[in-house]
């Protein structure tokens, strides 16, 4: 089929990192390299975002559904396991639109050869658009990402999901409290105007709200694993979402 559109997303995890650099080397072309921001990510993910597009010689274009923020305030609720609407419509609504709207296309999906229960069935149903899972075709499991990307000196941003996300550990909430109260303040405020919270009550001993948890930082107390997660943070592999 001629005039198809080569599209990359990249969430800035490994997978989709490794699986943009690779295939500019092997299959060089034309591609299309999206990425769908909620504007809510560390700021040192659009700084990742900006160096892939320096690196693969063009600018990631941004297919935006609205923002975090916005969203929240119009469902008048907080995302949560159960109901990851965040997700759907930040994310792969908008891409799925974006797709339909530049069929035919192939796209490229960073799903490794190790994720055998992963499907990457989100956008098969739109017309037109063939799916592609390069580490798959080449056998790539996780340590061989780890090493491409170690022998190019790419670093991955230790968190590339939202500042506001309910999966982040309670390690991951006490960093966002001690290095970004700006977004910390909006989390309390996010919660005090929908009556609900980030974290499910009960999901441990401490609390679930935003504003009793910074109470418990303020006086001290500090998650168990914290500070070793501090101090060892360059030495550790950094895991990531796709």
């Amino acid at each position: 089929m001629t005039g198809e559109v080569h599209v990359v997303a990249l969430s800035g995890g490994k997978d989709s990192t490794a699986m943009a650099l690779r295939l500019a080397e092997v299959e060089p072309r034309p591609y299309v390299y999206i990425c769908t921001p909620t504007g809510n990510e560390p700021a040192a993910m659009f700084a990742h975002w900006r160096r892939l597009g320096d690196l693969l010689g063009a600018p990631l274009i941004p297919v935006v559904g609205g923002t975090l923020v916005g969203l929240i305030r119009q469902q008048e609720a907080l995302p949560n396991v159960w109901m990851r609407w965040c997700t759907r419509r930040l994310k792969i609504e908008p891409f799925a639109a974006w797709l339909a709207d530049h069929a035919p296309c192939v796209s490229y999906v960073g799903i490794r050869a190790d994720e055998e229960t992963r499907e990457g069935g989100d956008y098969r149903d739109v017309p037109d658009v063939t799916m592609r899972f390069p580490l798959r075709e080449w056998g790539w499991r996780k340590r061989d990402v780890w090493d491409y990307l170690d022998a190019r000196a790419i670093d991955i941003p230790e968190r590339t999901d939202c500042n506001l996300c309910f999966f982040q550990r309670l390690t991951e909430w006490h960093a966002l409290w001690r290095d970004q109260p700006a977004e910390w303040a909006e989390g309390e405020r996010l919660e005090s105007e929908t009556g609900h919270t980030f974290r499910s009550p009960g999901r441990d001993s401490w609390p679930a709200s935003l504003k009793d948890l910074r109470a418990e930082f303020e006086r001290g107390n500090v998650p168990k694993g914290a500070l070793e997660r501090d101090l060892f943070a360059d030495l550790k592999c950094r895991v990531c979402r796709i």
